[in-house]
Formats: structure tokens, sequence, C-alpha cells
């Protein structure tokens, strides 16, 4: 029996771990060779991080599983009649059964020129290239040969106001008003302006109005310019173009939407409108039990809509996955998938943190400590979690992020820079 996994994300390395006794042999597919902990790629983006805290190879993860190989290829189209997967180097692959967790990208919403103005946050690539973004505006800003032109690239604008917006823009604030706020002789970093759009009403629109409202209050008390019900219509070099009207903002990063993998279009099976899978209640695809479709490319309905795209979701889902496999459970024996919420957190800055657990709601310090605790805990290896705890102590402390570098030559910036 063959078991292909396309994902190495929190969902599929979670069925790999669960089937290494199985009498199976398990093959895991990614197009990079490691594993990302994405809740906390924004600090990589904002200096607070390096990379290697947030990224651990998938070989190291799987090598004490005898069962499991890795394969770093593009998976280029999946034939579910003949249960083939081709990889774009031309490798092809059998399965009995194929676990498919490729995650998402971010989505400009037909929008896609406005990526090179805007850049999302997916890759340890984009990180990078957000930080030196950042970095770079306060260079540019020293530079300048008067105030006028000087505060001109001290503006920030972040899209988007779920958690990775709200924490983007906390810590960029961070980073203005205090982080840099001695180094630089022309310049005051302080005098920054960061603005934070959203669409809907309110900040983390799926937190309850309390909290919401809450996170909107503690970002303005980090100098953070707070601006609801406003929508995007354009982006150019200049800033954005909100409700009409250009914001100056030479630094734009887009936090507002995501797309499924396209390579889900090639099951031939119905899609919502970003492009995941309507799965049933199992987690198959319609008429082909042994391929599941798992984390944040799949749309299971539930009561109360879709589950979200978070990490405890896809690890729920890989657990339940690497069941039916293990214990080879017939479709008609399947009882329906249930997740167990155990709550959504977010981080706003230093002590500031809203979340909940079901009925019970945390603010402040406290809820920043449960954030911080969950997130060294949901790590995949004790490695990552003493680096990033000790990274988390010393930024707590002194304020000083571990990570203010621009590690390419200022000419290679000069097509990002407004002269």
């Amino acid at each position: 029996m063959k078991t292909l996994i396309i994902g190495a994300g929190f969902g599929g390395l979670e069925v790999a771990k669960d089937l290494k006794k199985v009498d199976t042999d398990v093959v895991v597919i990614d197009k990079l060779n490691h594993h990302l902990f994405q809740p906390l790629l924004y600090q990589v983006a904002t200096c607070a991080l390096s990379p290697g805290d947030i990224a651990t190879p998938v070989r190291s993860i799987l090598c004490k599983s005898k069962n499991t190989s890795f394969i770093m290829g593009t998976v280029e189209r999946i034939d579910k009649v003949n249960q083939k997967v081709h990889l774009a180097c031309g490798m092809v692959f059998d399965f009995d059964y194929l676990v498919l967790a490729p995650g998402t990208r971010h989505s400009y919403f037909g929008h896609d020129e406005w990526e090179e103005l805007a850049p999302g946050l997916k890759t340890i690539q984009d990180a990078t290239y957000i930080r030196e973004k950042i970095l770079m505006a306060f260079e540019q800003a020293e530079r300048a040969p008067n105030h006028t032109e000087a505060t001109k690239f001290l503006r920030f604008a972040i899209v988007g106001a779920g958690p990775t917006g709200v924490e983007l823009a906390g810590s960029i604030a961070e980073i203005a008003f205090m982080g840099l706020k001695k180094e630089f002789t022309k310049i005051r970093p302080d005098q920054a302006k960061i603005f934070l759009i959203e669409g809907a009403p309110c900040v983390l629109p799926g937190f309850p109005e309390a909290l919401s409202e809450r996170a909107k209050k503690d970002l303005e008390k980090l100098g953070v310019t707070v601006m609801t019900n406003s929508k995007v219509s354009g982006i150019t070099e200049e800033g954005v173009i909100v409700n009409g009207e250009l914001l100056i903002a030479p630094t734009v990063l887009w936090a507002a939407g995501n797309i499924a993998s396209p390579l889900l279009k090639t099951l031939d099976v119905p899609l919502d409108r970003q492009g995941r899978v309507l799965v049933e209640q199992d987690l198959s695809i319609p008429g082909h039990p042994n391929i599941f479709v798992i984390g944040d490319a799949a749309n299971l309905t539930t009561p109360t809509g879709p589950l979200p795209g978070l990490a405890p979701v896809a690890k729920q889902e890989g657990y339940y996955v690497a069941k039916i496999i293990r214990k080879k459970i017939p479709k008609e024996e399947r009882k329906p998938f249930k997740y167990f919420d155990k709550g959504s957190l977010a981080t706003i800055g230093k002590g500031k943190a809203v979340g909940m657990m079901g009925k019970l709601k945390m603010t402040g310090f406290f809820a920043w400590f449960v954030w911080s605790a969950v997130h060294i805990l949901y790590l995949i290896d004790f490695k990552s979690r003493i680096k990033v705890f000790f990274h988390w102590s010393y930024l707590f402390l002194t304020g000083n992020r571990a990570v203010m570098l621009i590690t390419r030559p200022l000419e290679n910036h000069q097509d990002e820079i407004i002269e």
C-alpha cells in the first residue's frame, strides 16, 4: 500500500507522523525542503526572528520514520482515475491513498498587478523581502534631501486587518517608535505613520465585537491609524487608493485575502470562490473515498460555516485522515470529521493581545502570555522552541529586535524605491 502526501505543512506532516508505524509506504512531496511555521512568519518580516527559527528541514522531521520518504518537487497534475500524481520534473507516483495539503497563497481579488507593489506574506522569501522593504524605508528617509521628502518614506500601509495585518501593523509601530528610536541621526523614526486598512467595519472580523474593539484601541495606543469601512481600489508606487482618494504610503503590505493552490483545479471537482475543494464530511472528494483534501485547501461546511484556515484545524484533520488510512475504514463506516475549537488568539504588540477560548475572553498581558506559550508549543521541534523563547525574552526585556538586516546592496533596491 502506498500513501502520497502533497504538502509538508501542519496537516500533511500530521498525517505522515501518524502513519510511521503503519504498513504503508509514505511519500511526502513538497516544492520546498522545509516545514514553515507560518503563524510566526510576520516576526521574520519585522526583524524579531530569523528564518531558521521557524523553519525546519522536512527530512530531519521525518528521518525516524522508516516507512516515509521525502521528494522535493512541484506537483503538476493529479490523475484521480488512474491514481497517479505527475510532477513537473517528469516523475510519476502511483498511490492507494492521496492526501492533498498544498496550502494557500495571497489573493489580490483579480488585481495580480498589485503584488509587485504590495507584497503578501506566505513564504520565507516573502518575509525577508518585506523585512528589507521596511528597513529600506528608514534608510531612504535618512538619505532624503529635506524633511518633507524624508517624511514621505516614513509612511506604511497594511491592507487587511485580520490577524496577520494586525500583527504586522503592531510590529512595524514597535520598530518605528521603539526599536529604531536612537539609531538615526537625521530623521526621527517615531514620526512614522502606519495605516491599517480594512474593508469591514472592524479589525479582526472573526473575533467578538468586544475583542475587536480592544484590539483597535491597543493599535491606536501604539500609534497605528486604523481605517475601517475602507475599500482599496488601486495601488500605485505612491501609495494606496482608499475610498477613491490616494493615501501616500510608498511601503504597502498585503494581508487581505488568500486563494488555494491552482493544483486543486486538476482534480476536476467543485471548488469555492477561493479555489478550495468542497470536501465531503470525511474530508474526501466526491466519488473518490481514497483522496482527501485538508488544511487551507479544504472547505468543509459546518453549521457555523467553513472551518478557518488555522494550524489546529489542519492538525486535527491530519490526525482524522491518518486514522482512516491506518484502520482502512471504508467510506460508509466513517464518522464525520468534527473540529474541536480550542479558541483564537491575535497579538498586537509587547504585552498586548486578544483571544478567546470557549466562553473565556482574554485581553492584555494574560492573552499575550497565552499566545506566546501556545505558539512556542506548536513549533515543530524542540530546538526551535528554545531559540524562539530566548529571542522573545531578549526582545521583551530590551525592546531590541535581533535581525535588523538588509542583505542586498542598495543598488539592488533601486527599482523598488521612489526617488
